[in-house]
């Protein structure tokens, strides 16, 4: 049995916060925040939104798009940095506003790369027969670690939730593969410390290496597959910077046209970054059944990941 993306949604705080918004309280600019990160607007949750309700209506969006319900669902896998709590974890709160019952829930945290993480348990899952229906949910509220006061990363965060449903398809490649590294000598260029709870970037020696280990995780990847960059469809990098995605891209050779950049109206949302685009991709209609979609993320860690998929194609129907 192989496992598949059946469904995809998402969901965005109200509070859309432009960069004219910051350039009010920083000591910078519009030109000068797009020409560095591509990065136009962020979400930001405020008052009493919780990350467990975007979650939630990211969960309910995915199983809509599947046309399933909740009771085709028997685990939950929330990649996060951000919950609403310390403890306890996302997880039994978002499947509780779902309407998921007697399911497995559980949190996993491996930044900006949790929800191929996700992805990969999710599929283990499914074809191992452990599971029929498993979400996963990439959800962040990175606006409350954010240091608002520096501008060098004060522009870069925003949140978002989005979903994924994984469930067995019945022919092609399904999730065909996943390659994964880390190099936790590095831990120390990007990270939050526990009491202050602020992210702390060396933002030039991040780009040289998340640009350097995305094109190797996905060069080993697409090889391993047997495919090349130009057999991709579509292509989804993690989206912390435009940057990133336009030097990653273009050294594999995939066209512009191809590539997500919804880095543009979301900026940097962590482990929901993919998922979100993925989700942006379908809704403006670059994503069709059988899509060859590649996928690579970086973050803190350093970890790194790359995924291949075939865009909901071949989903087993009951009966």
């Amino acid at each position: 049995m192989k496992a598949g993306i059946l469904g995809i949604g998402d969901a965005l705080p109200p509070r859309t916060v432009t960069n004219d918004d910051l350039v009010a309280k920083l000591d910078t600019s519009d030109e000068w925040i797009v020409r560095r990160t591509g990065i136009r607007e962020r979400h930001w949750l405020s008052g009493e939104e919780t990350l467990a309700d975007l979650a939630a209506a990211a969960c309910t969006a995915a199983l809509a798009d599947a046309h399933k319900g909740p009771s085709d669902v028997d685990h939950v896998l929330i990649a996060t940095i951000t919950p609403d709590q310390l403890t306890p974890g996302l997880a039994p709160a978002v499947a509780a506003l779902a309407g998921i019952e007697d399911a497995a829930v559980v949190d996993l945290n491996a930044a900006c790369t949790g929800f191929l993480y996700g992805l990969d348990h999710a599929a283990a899952l499914i074809e191992s027969g452990r599971a029929k229906g498993v979400l996963v949910v990439g959800a962040e509220a990175l606006s409350r670690i954010t240091d608002h006061e520096d501008r060098s990363t004060a522009v870069l965060f925003g949140d978002g939730a989005a979903a994924a449903l994984v469930g067995p398809v019945s022919g092609g490649i399904g999730l065909a593969g996943f390659e994964f590294g880390y190099d936790a000598t590095l831990a120390g260029l990007l990270y939050a410390e526990r009491d202050e709870r602020r992210l702390r970037m060396a933002g030039q020696e991040v780009y040289r290496h998340a640009v350097s280990r995305m094109i190797e995780a996905s060069e080993r990847l697409l090889a391993r597959a047997g495919v090349t960059a130009a057999d991709l469809d579509y292509f989804v990098a993690h989206q912390a910077n435009a940057r990133i995605i336009t030097a990653v891209a273009d050294a594999l050779g995939v066209p512009h046209e191809r590539v997500s950049f919804n880095v543009e109206l979301t900026a940097n949302t962590s482990a929901a970054s993919i998922p979100l685009g993925l989700a942006a991709a379908q809704r403006d209609g670059l994503l069709a059944p059988g899509a060859l979609v590649g996928m690579v993320a970086f973050g803190a860690g350093f970890v790194w990941a790359a995924g291949l998929t075939e865009w909901k194609d071949h989903p087993v129907t009951a009966g």
